[in-house]
């Protein structure tokens, strides 16, 4: 796990590459890479490197040069069947100087050009500057695991980083908000095409390669992963579908084990990361560290069913416990991190725990990406549930009756329920845009409406929140509805959590590795019939029987819960001056990006109690704060207090 950056000018810019512009940029991304540093620079062109030393520790260094010094490569990730082609390689003729993975990328690129990517199983972003051919070669993991932004400037030169603050320290452009996403980032979280709240930056989307020539380049993709692409080609047995899973993930955590350093595992007590812990702990010598994270409160502290499954595999167990204040205290620095507002409050937990662990260990496994693939979210089967008897109800019934059933339910039905019902087929038309995008939403489409000012509302145009990830959905229309829904949010939602996995465990100076994305298990589950993800009520059906004989019945059995944030309640009491500066003040009014009556609203039915506004605050108040930094230039200890003590840890 590192850092890269770089820069390219076109002949039309006229530049050359400045070595103090080329270092800022890589030392902004000290946190990724404290072990080593290196640069390298020719005319317009310079590549540069922040090492986090995993594998090969003594001769890692980069830029990594190859045997003629033709070629030059930055890396970030880790190429966990590198040493496979080690051999082959060397009996076509190529000289390694190391025992590292980069070399391997180097000297397999010199085989097959582009066609590297095909061969490499791991995480990676990586940057290949051909001095003969004066190109610049970009590419980025099937999954989009580790990061890659840039910026394509109007005369054709190319900044790319890790990282987007590397972008903006160089001076690739002025930060300016991107109107244009907003309503895709409220509704969802985060944008789900290639652009960023950042005008002018972009990501290299999972699965492409840039490839970059005096100005000019070309991105292609290499991978994906269709739905229903090889669902025919699963006409096996249960049982041995699931053994053949199984395998599959074996695999996959012990091709992660690949380090020189210690590793351990992010525990959180639910079936995914306890299933990596439990696989694990057979395949290594020594009691497994593991860590988890929660807050001191009965609603958000779920540690007793890590440690039931600490218990069961005779780890090594570490706990952290965030107190408010330290929550609070956190956020500047985690949005800084973050480069974006944090989608999703469980961040902050998870740099806490990464703090923790890096105390141990320097590589942790981590349970993310099972869930879309293998539909482990509620939503899901509520929405199936919701589509069949909605269709059936809308098919019998008038438009008197429905107006009659809502009234009643909003008389008779206990408060609990009432707030529940009309995300229901009873109040929503039974089809997926209602049902789920609109349903799902942080902000719907006809929130936005009444949430946009109206200069907002002009310069946008209209709102159409849902267009990246319906372009995903929309991708194989005769795909099962759950296939193509699992499909989007692999395309889009996952995205957020692996940059929120990646960027929080970087604060911290440690690498996270994602077992369930390995690339082969990611094909064959994408290709199980619906059956077998999600059956009745059960989700996750594959890794439920796949883990019987692995992990103890409390946690095979759990319900999904999610990581408890008990924010809800703290914005009614210790987070209300987050509310009143961030949401309602005069500063963040001042933009005139929203309804001033609306926001009051808001805040106001949520500090009363009468209806649950959490996600939605959460989102107005990172946004805010993400502004005061970026794009006001307001230093971090500014915008609220520094940590004043370090959580308790046990």
């Amino acid at each position: 796990m590192c850092g890269i950056n770089g820069i390219a000018f076109s002949s039309r810019s006229g530049r050359e590459v400045d070595e103090a512009t080329l270092v800022r940029m890589r030392d902004v991304l000290w946190h990724r890479g404290p072990d080593d540093a290196g640069l390298f620079i020719e005319g317009p062109v310079g590549i540069a490197h922040r090492r986090l030393s995993i594998v090969d520790l003594a001769l890692g260094h980069q830029p990594m040069p190859n045997e003629d010094g033709s070629l030059q490569i930055v890396f970030n990730g880790e190429i966990y069947n590198h040493a496979d082609h080690r051999s082959e390689l060397e009996a076509r003729g190529h000289v390694f100087a190391t025992h590292s993975d980069t070399e391997s990328i180097l000297h397999l690129y010199e085989e097959h050009g582009k066609h590297c990517v095909d061969h490499l199983r791991g995480m990676f972003a990586f940057a290949i500057w051909n001095r003969r051919s004066k190109e610049l070669f970009i590419a980025r993991d099937r999954l989009g695991i580790k990061p890659l932004y840039y910026v394509h400037t109007a005369d054709g030169s190319l900044f790319f980083a890790s990282e987007i603050k590397a972008l903006l320290v160089a001076g690739a452009l002025r930060p300016e908000l991107n109107h244009a996403a907003l309503p895709d980032y409220l509704a969802n979280h985060a944008t789900s095409d290639d652009t960023t709240l950042f005008a002018g930056v972009k990501r290299l989307l999972p699965g492409h390669t840039l490839l970059w020539q005096d100005g000019k380049i070309k991105i292609e993709r290499y991978w994906d992963a269709h739905p229903g692409e090889f669902a025919e080609s699963h006409s096996r047995s249960v049982a041995d579908t699931v053994d053949e899973w199984r395998e599959l993930f074996q695999t996959s955590v012990k091709l992660r084990l690949m380090a020189d350093v210690p590793l351990g595992v992010f525990l959180s007590g639910g079936i995914d990361s306890s299933a990596i812990a439990g696989v694990m702990s057979k395949m290594v010598a020594e009691p497994i560290k593991t860590f988890s994270v929660a807050f001191d409160e009965p609603e958000a502290n779920e540690l007793e069913y890590a440690r039931v499954a600490a218990r069961a595999f005779g780890t090594d167990h570490h706990e952290v416990i965030v107190q408010p204040n330290d929550f609070a205290a956190a956020l500047p620095h985690l949005i800084w991190h973050e480069d974006e507002p944090i989608a999703h409050p469980s961040s902050v937990a998870l740099y806490f725990v990464s703090q923790l662990a890096q105390r141990y260990v320097k590589v942790v496994l981590s349970g993310e990406g099972s869930d879309e693939l293998l539909a482990g979210y509620n939503r899901y089967r509520m929405l199936l549930l919701n589509l069949s008897a909605g269709k059936i109800y809308h098919q019998f019934s008038t438009d008197g009756i429905r107006r009659f059933v809502r009234s009643a339910a909003n008389s008779l039905a206990p408060e609990s329920l009432r707030r529940k019902l009309p995300r229901t087929f009873l109040w929503l038309e039974p089809n997926v845009g209602s049902l789920y995008f609109d349903n799902f939403a942080v902000f719907p489409s006809h929130m936005q409406r009444q949430l946009f000012s109206k200069e907002l509302m002009d310069r946008i145009g209209q709102i159409n929140p849902y267009a990246g990830m319906l372009s995903y959905f929309d991708a194989d229309p005769s795909a099962t509805l759950l296939q193509r829904l699992l499909y989007a949010d692999l395309k889009t939602y996952l995205q957020e959590l692996l940059m929120k996995q990646d960027q929080m465990s970087m604060a911290a100076s440690i690498e996270s590795r994602v077992p369930f994305l390995d690339h082969k298990l990611v094909e064959f589950s994408t290709a199980l019939p619906d059956r077998m993800k999600l059956r009745g009520w059960t989700t996750k059906y594959v890794l439920r029987e796949a883990m019987k004989t692995v992990l103890p019945e409390t946690i095979l059995n759990r319900p999904k819960m999610g990581f408890p944030v008990p924010l809800a309640r703290w914005f009614r009491g210790e987070f209300r001056p987050l509310l009143d500066e961030y949401v309602l003040g005069e500063r963040a009014l001042s933009r005139g990006l929203f309804q001033p009556d609306f926001l009051h609203r808001l805040v106001q039915e949520h500090v009363t109690g009468k209806a649950d506004h959490m996600e939605r605050l959460w989102s107005l108040v990172n946004f805010e704060i993400w502004q005061r930094q970026f794009l006001d230039g307001e230093p971090l200890q500014g915008i609220l207090p520094q940590i004043d003590e370090a959580p308790r840890a046990g």
